[in-house]
Parts: structure tokens; C-alpha cells; sequence
């Protein structure tokens, strides 16, 4: 089976506004994102999802300057761009990695792409308690053209409910039981100023240029560097009372 990896990411930004433009150690955090892709070993396609908007043209420059491939679709349905990107490229399944997850694990990545060569499931997700920002999803191409099917909203963004919450899809969580990759109190995901304070002590803390460092490597060095995750930590309840509110399942029938 063919496989992707899908960096999702746009210009626009409430809470921190041009998220993707900011730089950490003379990057913008967009391209210290596509670094981190590069090193997953075992997808076919790397691919930057953003909208058709002028806008983002300097999301496209950024992704062409990397060397990594680019789709651009719709603004508010992200279930469609990505089902627009499986058909450009032709790809089986693939794994999300979103634009405000600068640390998001290669390793991880790694050991979701083989879950979904080997076992027959729809949908991955990160199992409870796995440090948040460090993986996100895996999706069946199959299981993508259902949901655009059903789905009664171009409003998709918390996408995760159509795959857990109609019934319909096999749903299976990430195979990692490495206790190093656990840890609810850690915040990876950039969407406030202290969360590019968190990402810029790391990567500046470890002088890290090309944003290669393991997270078997970067959660020792927050162990002993308590001060960073406290930098953002009180923003992920925040967070997640956010990402909950957004969350809902419109169908076709329902209308």
C-alpha cells in the first residue's frame, strides 16, 4: 500500500496569529515542521495540505524550498483537501501531522505507518496518555471517501468524530507501550505565546538547527528542565475544553 504523510497547516491563526511565519532559532516553525517529516523513514509521499487562498502562497514556497510535495484544497473542510491529496497522489492511507506540532515523533510516525500496513483498521489514533502533540492520526483512504460521503458539514476541522463516533470504521490506538512517549503533563502543540516559548526553549536548550532531535531525547531533557513545561502546561486544559466545543458530528441524515 502506498503511504503519505499530511502536514496540515494554513497562513491564518486566532489565538497566535501567523503560527507558521514564527521563527525559532531563524525558521519558521512551518519549515521546522517539515524537517521533523523528513525523518520518518517509511512513508512514500510527504505532503504540505493548505487552502487555495493567496495567502498561503508562503506555505507553498516554504514546502518547495524543502523539497517536499504540496496540495492545495478547501479553507474550512480539511476531510475533503485531504481526500484531495489521496487522489493526487494516489495514496492508500496515510498519517496526519498538523502544522502546530513541532515535535511530533518520527518514531511514532514510523510505527503507525507499519500498523497500517499490517492490520486491517480504518482509523489510528494516539492512545490515552501518549504526550500530546507527539502523534495524531492514521486514515484509510477508503475510510476518508466514506466519511466525505456522509458527512453533513464543510465545517471539519475536529474530523475524528466521524471515524470514532458513527460506528462504522475499525478504530484501533498507536502500539507504542514505551513509557517514555507517556506523559499527560508535557503540552507539544503551538497555539499560544507560551507554547512557542516551550518549543523555543527546547530547540535553543539543545541547540537543535534542523529540528532532528528524538523524543526519546527531548523528554529527558525536560525532565531535568521542569521550568519549560510549566512554560505552557496550564494552557492544555484550556486547550482541550476548545478543541471539545468545536467537536460535532453533522451527518446527512441529521439534516
Amino acid at each position: 500500500m502506498k503511504s503519505g504523510l499530511f502536514i496540515t497547516v494554513r497562513s491564518d491563526s486566532t489565538r497566535l496569529p501567523n503560527k507558521a511565519f514564527l521563527p525559532i532559532m531563524g525558521k519558521p516553525t512551518i519549515e521546522l515542521v517539515i524537517q521533523r517529516a523528513k525523518k520518518v523513514i517509511t512513508v512514500d509521499k510527504i505532503v504540505v495540505c493548505t487552502t487555495e487562498r493567496s495567502i498561503d502562497d508562503a506555505i507553498i514556497e516554504i514546502a518547495q524550498r524543502n523539497n517536499v510535495d504540496f496540495f492545495r484544497g478547501s479553507l474550512e473542510d480539511k476531510l475533503e483537501r485531504w481526500l484531495g491529496a489521496t487522489r493526487a497522489f494516489g495514496l492508500d492511507f496515510f498519517i496526519t501531522m498538523d502544522g502546530d506540532d513541532l515535535l511530533c515523533d518520527p518514531e511514532l510516525i514510523d510505527i503507525g505507518v507499519e500498523q497500517m500496513q499490517r492490520c486491517d483498521v480504518d482509523f489510528i489514533e494516539a492512545p490515552d496518555g501518549l504526550i500530546c502533540g507527539s502523534f495524531t492520526y492514521g486514515i484509510r483512504t477508503t475510510a476518508l471517501e466514506k466519511v466525505c460521503s456522509i458527512k453533513g458539514t464543510s465545517e471539519t476541522e475536529m474530523m475524528w468524530t466521524y471515524f470514532k463516533d458513527t460506528g462504522l470504521f475499525k478504530v484501533d490506538t498507536l502500539n507504542v507501550s514505551d513509557p517514555v512517549f507517556y506523559d499527560p503533563g508535557i503540552r507539544m502543540t503551538l497555539d499560544y505565546e507560551e507554547d512557542l516559548a516551550f518549543f523555543t526553549a527546547i530547540l535553543v536548550g539543545l541547540n537543535v538547527e534542523n529540528n532532528d532531535v528524538p523524543l526519546r531525547q527531548i523528554v529527558p531533557f525536560l525532565k531535568e528542565h521542569p521550568d519549560i513545561v510549566r512554560l505552557n502546561a496550564f494552557r492544555h486544559d484550556e486547550w482541550a475544553n476548545n478543541q471539545k466545543q468545536k467537536t460535532k458530528l453533522i451527518l446527512k441524515s441529521d439534516k
